[in-house]
């Protein structure tokens, strides 16, 4: 029995790598091992992916102190928070959601994704089943000191359906966003993606263009993408815990002109925006003003 959907297949089949990324797959597991046990436990944030109940798709920040995830079997993990009232898979999360999610601590390059089956607990938490679990190599990851402030539920949220000025600025110049995507039966899933600051393209307001990198060679992501098209991608500002979140259909460019405009990619991925959330913390909430972040690079 292959380790991968028919989405992920046709990516690499095309890409020539079939037999390595088999190989590769093996990594993938059930279980929580122990040092990713650690690893889970001593983080402070998360980000999750799910589709919401119109079937588009979202990544979103959650927060806790250190051991708001706990391992509570081999192959469960409990998230002691759900999404904020407002946030666009608040009412998702509330019932039973397949989701992925992301473990990073940008500080070491560090990164796991725990993918599975989650359902709300009498305690505003998730208990997730997990399904796969695997490392993913440090590529792309800006080392940073995270300094996000304490979690509210007062944010101030702005809707649109496309982006605006400010947010297509701050997408052109960043160096960090999150990707959510799904498969409607082997479940969803988020990853990382990073570049050098402006890696991201805007071309219009409606329109996002994201390079895709040599990677692990499972194309999971990209896998999603060929086989459903929804995605959701998250911009977080490691300081303010400012986010843009926003979701639409996407879809896998390999055009040899278009790809080489962007250096060393190999892919582009190309997002046609159908809604935008824009979700500021209310700074009054916060008993200390946060940090400013510290650049390790």
């Amino acid at each position: 029995m292959t380790t991968y959907h028919e989405g992920e297949l046709e990516v690499q089949r095309r890409e020539g790598v079939a037999a390595n990324a088999e190989r590769i797959g093996r990594s993938i597991h059930r279980e929580i091992p122990e040092l990713a046990r650690r690893f889970a436990e001593e983080r402070r944030f998360a980000i999750v992916g799910a589709a919401d109940g119109n079937g588009r798709v979202w990544a979103t920040l959650l927060q806790g102190a250190p051991g708001f995830l706990s391992v509570t079997a081999t192959d469960r993990l409990r998230v002691a928070a759900r999404p904020t009232p407002g946030d666009p898979l608040a009412e998702a999360l509330a019932a039973p959601a397949d989701v992925g999610l992301l473990l990073i601590e940008p500080a070491s390059r560090r990164r796991m994704r725990l993918n599975g089956r989650a359902r709300p607990d009498d305690s505003g938490g998730l208990e997730i089943d997990t399904r796969e679990v695997y490392a993913n190599c440090p590529k792309y990851i800006h080392p940073r000191v995270v300094t996000l402030p304490e979690p509210t539920d007062r944010t101030r949220r702005d809707h649109g359906d496309r982006l605006t000025p400010s947010q297509v600025r701050w997408l052109s110049t960043a160096d960090t966003l999150f990707i959510a995507t799904r498969h409607t039966q082997a479940g969803a899933d988020v990853s990382h993606r990073g570049g050098d600051p402006g890696f991201v393209r805007v071309p219009d307001a409606r329109h996002v263009l994201l390079p895709d990198y040599s990677g692990n060679m499972m194309f999971n992501t990209l896998g999603n993408i060929a086989a459903d098209g929804r995605a959701g991608l998250l911009l977080l500002d490691f300081a303010s815990g400012r986010t843009v979140q926003l979701t639409g259909r996407a879809t896998i460019s390999w055009d040899p002109a278009l790809v080489a405009t962007f250096g060393a990619a190999e892919r582009v991925l190309q997002l046609e925006v159908e809604a935008v959330v824009e979700s500021t913390p209310d700074a009054s909430d916060q008993a200390t003003p946060p940090r400013a972040p510290e650049s390790a690079s």
